[in-house]
C-alpha cells in the first residue's frame, strides 16, 4: 500500500485527511514500543542468603540496590569467580550470578610483629599478598597458604630467604624458611647422606649470607691379608739321645686380616687409618726336639776300653804354660780350676766351662782329660772347641781342624746340659 504525501489524482488514491488519521493510532504505539526493555534475572549471593530479581539495568551497583544488600569498605563482589566493581556496567548476557564476600579480620604473626587485617580474600595466601607480603612456595604458613578464609582466624608467617648451597663442585640457589642449616638442605632437596658434613655445622642458624657447603664425606673400608711368620723353639725329648735333633713339628706361618679405613672429602683423600687386626689363623710353630735319652756304651779308643755316654766333635788346638797366647807374653802360672797347665787339663769357652768343669774326658790322640781351664775358642766365637793343655817340657801341637771325637766318660752328671750354650 502506498501513502503518498501530496494529494492523489484519481478516484483510487487516499487522500491526505486520511493519512494523518493513520499516523495519529500508530504514534503511541511507536513510543511504548521504544520505551519498553526486557528484564534480565539476577542471583545474588549474600550473608549466607539468595536473593533473585530481575532487572533492566547491566549496573552491578543498581542491581545490589534493588537487593538492598550494601558493600562495605572491604569486602567484595565476585562475578565468575573475579572481583568486579560496581561500576561499569556487565557485559550482555541472559543472567548474571553475583557473590558477596563479606571482610574478616585475620592476625597476621610475623618476624616484624602482629598486625591484623580485614580481608575478603579467598585463601591466607592471596590475603597475605594483597597485604604487602612477597609469598614463595618456601614461605611457612600456618595455616598454609591454600587454606580458605571462612572466618576469622590467626596466621603465623615466617618468610623464607634465599640460600647459596654449594655441592659437588656446583651451586644451587633456593629459599628456605629453616631456622637450622640442616633443615634449609632438606628444604632445598640436598640433605647430608651418611657421613656427609656441612660448613656451618648441620645443626648450626641459617647464616645471614644464606651461603652454605656441603662436605661429601665417603670412608671406604679394605680388608688386606698379613702373613704372620711362625717362630722356632726347642723342646727337650726323652726319645732322641742326647745331642739329637729332629723336627717334631713343622712351621706355618698364619694369616691376619687388617682393616684399613681411608675417609675422602670431595673426592680427596684426607685420612688412611689401620683400625684393626684380627687373626684368622694363628702361626704354628717350628718346634725342634732336643734329645735328652742317656744312653751309656762303651768302646775301643787307642787301645783303651771305655764307657762313655756322650760324644760331641769338636775342633782341638794344643796350649802350655808359655804357648798360651797370653797379651804380654808371660808364661801362665795355673788354669781357671786351679790346676797347672799341664798333659789331662783342658780348656773350653767359659760357657762350656761353667756346664762341663772337672768332667771326665777321653780324646783320641790325647788320652784321658777334665775339664779345667777357660780359653777363647777357635776360631774366635766358636764353642765347639777344646784346647789340649800341655807341660813345657812335653808339650806337643795339635790343631784338628775337620772334627774330633770327644768321650764323655761315666759316671752321669746330674745336669748333663741337655741344651748346649
Amino acid at each position: 500500500m502506498n501513502f503518498p504525501f501530496g494529494k492523489s489524482s484519481g478516484n483510487h488514491g487516499i487522500s491526505g485527511q486520511v493519512f494523518a488519521h493513520w499516523l495519529f493510532l500508530l504514534i503511541p504505539v511507536l513510543l511504548f514500543s521504544a520505551c519498553q526493555t526486557t528484564e534480565i534475572p539476577v542471583t545474588l549471593f549474600a550473608d549466607g542468603q539468595t536473593f533473585t530479581l530481575s532487572t533492566t539495568t547491566r549496573l552491578p551497583a543498581d542491581m545490589l540496590e534493588k537487593a538492598g544488600v550494601t558493600l562495605a569498605a572491604n569486602d567484595r563482589l565476585l562475578y565468575l569467580g573475579s572481583s568486579i566493581a560496581l561500576e561499569p556496567a556487565l557485559p550482555d548476557a541472559k543472567s548474571y550470578t553475583l557473590t558477596i564476600r563479606r571482610a574478616v579480620a585475620v592476625t597476621i604473626v610475623a618476624a616484624d610483629g602482629r598486625r591484623t587485617i580485614q580481608t575478603s580474600a579467598a585463601s591466607i595466601g592471596q590475603a597475605l599478598a594483597e597485604a604487602g607480603y612477597m609469598v614463595y612456595v618456601a614461605d611457612r604458613i600456618d595455616p598454609p597458604a591454600e587454606t580458605p578464609i571462612s572466618g576469622p582466624l590467626t596466621v603465623t608467617y615466617q618468610p623464607s630467604r634465599e640460600i647459596v648451597v654449594t655441592v659437588d663442585g656446583t651451586q644451587v640457589q633456593a629459599r628456605g624458611a629453616a631456622a637450622t642449616v640442616g633443615q634449609a638442605l632438606a628444604e632445598a632437596g640436598i640433605p647430608l647422606i651418611g657421613l656427609d658434613t656441612s660448613i656451618p655445622a648441620e645443626s648450626a642458624p641459617l647464616p645471614e649470607d644464606g651461603e652454605i657447603r656441603v662436605v661429601r664425606v665417603v670412608e671406604v673400608v679394605t680388608l688386606t691379608q698379613k702373613t704372620i711368620p711362625f717362630n722356632t723353639r726347642t723342646e727337650l725329648s726323652a726319645d732322641l739321645e742326647i745331642d739329637q735333633q729332629a723336627l717334631l713339628q713343622g712351621g706355618e706361618p698364619g694369616l691376619a686380616i687388617t682393616r684399613l679405613r681411608t675417609r675422602s672429602e670431595d673426592g680427596v683423600q684426607v685420612s688412611q687409618q689401620s683400625e684393626s687386626e684380627r687373626v684368622v689363623r694363628p702361626a704354628q710353630d717350628r718346634i725342634l726336639g732336643i734329645g735328652t735319652k742317656i744312653v751309656i756304651r762303651t768302646t775301643t779308643v787307642d787301645g783303651v776300653s771305655i764307657e762313655y755316654w756322650r760324644t760331641l766333635t769338636l775342633k782341638a788346638t794344643s796350649y802350655s804354660p808359655c804357648r798360651s797366647g797370653t797379651a804380654d807374653g808371660s808364661c801362665m802360672v795355673g788354669t781357671s780350676s786351679g790346676l797347672p797347665v799341664q798333659h789331662g787339663v783342658v780348656a773350653m769357652v767359659y760357657s762350656w766351662y761353667l756346664l762341663f768343669g772337672f768332667e771326665h774326658l777321653y780324646i783320641p790322640g790325647y788320652g784321658e782329660a777334665v775339664v779345667g781351664d777357660v780359653g777363647g775358642g777357635w776360631p774366635p766365637g766358636n764353642h765347639y772347641w777344646v784346647d789340649l793343655g800341655w807341660s813345657e817340657s812335653d808339650y806337643q801341637p795339635m790343631m784338628v781342624e775337620n772334627g774330633l771325637t770327644v768321650y764323655f766318660l761315666t759316671p752321669v752328671p746330674a745336669d748333663p746340659g741337655y741344651i748346649l750354650p
